[in-house]
């Protein structure tokens, strides 16, 4: 997890978004002691430097997503990676600390979703990481600064009081600063929680005529965990992590990896690809209107939209980083092929990301039918990407930043952080 995260976090510091929140970061911080993501000598304030670096992560919808759903490691990494510098001028934070800190910031996230029927399903109101994101990254950071129960307690309330971001800003540029502000505020809320200020400490609690959490999921309904100890499981090791093949929405990966499959039929039967030859194309998908879009108009729309993600998959066999460039966006070719969609929902397709599925149905000019069906895609965590799979989607992201002996720095740090006696390491050679 962490290290897809810091690739598609330096992939990230490329776009445009990511610029954007650049000028403001400088324009109203700069420090000796935070990195930012592929910018050399830049440091920022802890909290600039976790927001910018959060953005980057989800600037082009490349992160993990869970279930419940939620995109877990973005609100949490960029705010611990801050501050293991922070604290570096007082001590050393080993990488067993981080590593200890991170799993802690993604099981609070999971374990509040846990007692939501209604956050087990695509979102409607709340972008889930605005919310239980902010959580996270506040648990962990708490954990890392060492705070007490009382202080603990008060991070998670202060952090509730800066959660949120609705669904409307899905597909836009300030869907990244959903992650960008989660890993911040969290961050912020125990940094606050240290220093001695307070909150209602039943935040978490179900309290009658008064909603704490339960503001953000209306059937949210916490349960006693026992103490951590041997007995205690923790949620990774129970469910898994999607991790995508290309930057876009969860959601496209069903429909692109049923598209990709029909075409393939198509080139068996007649030879070649040949869109002409298509007289409707039929999309069998769940119910979500943020993710149903005819003909996107903007990059952050093309990667929430079924229909954009299964034309390019149709008409290029594959969906990579390049195809939500504007000279893709605005094929001609795409164009054809998307007015040729029409959208089905059948009741058995449930906007879930572990019931799901995205079916394709070709109907040809010619009378023939072709049809096929994606219910778990190569990434979800019914079917996880390889360790091969996920080195070459690193290797990828990080050459848009990095030279090849600092990728390799990066790599075996990762992959030895239990032994690493200094974590604030890791986000030098990032830069």
């Amino acid at each position: 997890m962490i290290l897809d995260n810091i690739g598609v976090g330096l992939v990230g510091s490329t776009t445009h978004v990511f610029n954007i929140v650049m000028k403001y970061c400088q324009a109203h911080g700069n420090s000796t002691l935070c990195s930012v993501y592929g910018q050399k000598g830049l440091k920022l304030s802890p909290t600039l430097a976790a927001y910018a670096n959060g953005v980057a992560v989800h600037s082009m919808d490349f992160d993990d997503t869970w279930h419940p759903a939620t995109h877990p490691s973005g609100a949490v990494l960029p705010a611990i990676l801050a501050l293991s510098q922070m604290l570096s001028h007082a001590r050393r934070v080993s990488g067993e600390e981080l590593l200890t800190a991170f799993n802690v910031g993604i099981e609070i996230q999971g374990r509040l979703m846990s007692f939501s029927s209604e956050a087990k399903n695509i979102p409607k109101k709340f972008h889930p990481p605005s919310v239980v994101g902010t959580m996270g990254s506040a648990a962990a950071s708490a954990k890392l600064l060492s705070l007490n129960k009382n202080q603990c307690t008060h991070a998670l309330a202060i952090a509730a009081s800066l959660a949120g971001a609705p669904m409307a800003n899905a597909a836009t540029l300030a869907k990244p600063l959903h992650i960008g502000n989660a890993t911040r505020l969290g961050l912020e809320a125990a940094i606050l929680a240290a220093n001695g200020m307070e909150a209602n400490s039943l935040i978490l609690d179900e309290v009658p005529g008064c909603s704490g959490f339960s503001a953000f999921y209306s059937d949210y309904q916490p349960k006693a965990l026992i103490s951590p100890g041997k007995q205690y499981e923790f949620l990774l090791e129970k469910q898994d992590i999607a991790f995508k093949s290309f930057p876009a929405h969860l959601g496209m990966h069903w429909i692109a990896d049923a598209a990709v499959s029909v075409r393939s039929r198509f080139e068996e039967q007649y030879g070649s690809f040949d869109p002409s030859t298509i007289q409707t194309i039929v999309l069998r998908i769940p119910v979500s209107k943020y993710i149903n879009r005819p003909y996107p108009d903007s990059e952050h729309q093309a990667r929430h939209s079924f229909q954009f993600n299964a034309c390019t998959a149709l008409l290029d066999g594959e969906v990579n980083i390049r195809s939500f460039h504007e000279d893709k966006i605005f094929r001609k070719e795409i164009h054809n092929l998307l007015s040729k969609v029409v959208v089905e929902h059948p009741q058995d397709n449930e906007a879930n990301f572990d019931k799901m599925y995205g079916e394709v149905v070709l109907l040809l000019k010619n009378g023939d039918v072709m049809i096929e069906k994606c219910d778990t895609f190569y990434g979800h965590w019914r079917k996880p990407l390889s360790r091969e799979s996920l080195l070459k989607k690193f290797l990828s992201n990080a050459r848009h930043v990095l030279q090849e002996d600092q990728i390799e720095g990066v790599i075996q740090m990762v992959e030895n952080l239990e032994s690493v006696t200094d974590s604030s390491q890791l986000p030098n050679l990032l830069q």
